[in-house]
């Protein structure tokens, strides 16, 4: 049985709506769900929102319809990048989300995104014009690393010209990537804005998606995301394990008695 994700809900400090948004989710059949933390830089040195603990944003977790077990949620921030320096590599404020995704807003940072920032989505702006073409080359450099691109529905319920910018945007989008590594999420702000699964493969379709490459933008495709998200954890936990053990050895080897040194060469 599929495992359907929205990777991309609306965090808001409402713990009432944001708990009719979680079950809501988990009614409709979705597995896991990722409260999304906007961060939109506009003076120096603005701080970076932290995480609520779930357990206190949510309470009880509910129970995922069709399943025997209660859902999994889990925090991403976003970054809306109007300039480079908007996004910081290796900053210790983004460690404790789960997620990273960034926006970028023009073609010069959209193929920064692409090519250089350790993000894992880029999302494609839906509320206006797109003020840039999709080139290839980026694309292809995205892919090639494993970040996904991330289309968003909710701002096409809510006014009938965002409706044409999501459709129009995300079809330019499909022709340029072939429908490979794109996610479909909600960015839903209450639970009204929330579709099933099977409407937003149906959505799919209507961006460009075939109906294979539809499933699995809320299915593989989102589970992928997780993957290349654990495996950045993963590789800076290595990392520092082989420099304390490195620091441990360094330690042992000048506290040892000079005849039973090793000899540098």
């Amino acid at each position: 049985m599929a495992l359907f994700m929205d990777l991309n809900v609306l965090f808001c400090a409402d713990t009432k709506r944001m708990k009719s948004l979680i079950e809501t989710a988990a009614h409709l059949g979705f597995s896991t769900v990722a409260i999304n933390y906007v961060f939109e830089p506009k003076a120096k040195k603005q701080e970076v929102p932290s995480p609520m603990p779930i357990s206190e944003l949510i309470g009880k977790l509910p129970m995922v319809q069709g399943h025997s077990c209660p859902i999994r949620v889990l925090n991403r921030l976003t970054v809306v990048m109007s300039e480079a320096s908007h996004f910081r590599p290796n900053a210790s404020e983004y460690r404790p989300f789960d997620l990273l995704a960034v926006q970028p807003t023009t073609e010069k940072l959209f193929h920064a995104a692409c090519m250089l920032c350790d993000v894992d989505i880029i999302c494609i702006l839906v509320t206006e014009r797109l003020p840039f073409f999709f080139k290839r080359a980026p694309i292809n450099g995205s892919i090639d690393r494993g970040v996904v691109f991330e289309v968003s529905y909710a701002s096409a319920l809510r006014d009938i010209t965002m409706r044409r910018y999501t459709i129009a945007n995300a079809v330019c989008l499909m022709e340029s990537c072939k429908g490979k590594n794109v996610i479909l999420s909600s960015a839903a702000e209450k639970a009204l804005e929330l579709r099933g699964p099977y409407d937003i493969v149906n959505l799919g379709v209507l961006f460009g998606l075939s109906d294979t490459d539809s499933k699995e933008a809320v299915t593989s495709t989102c589970r992928a995301v997780l993957l290349h998200a654990a495996r950045k954890t993963a590789s800076g936990i290595v990392y520092t394990m082989k420099s304390q053990q490195k620091v441990l050895r360094d330690t042992a080897d000048s506290e040892a008695p000079a005849a039973k040194r090793p000899k540098s060469t």
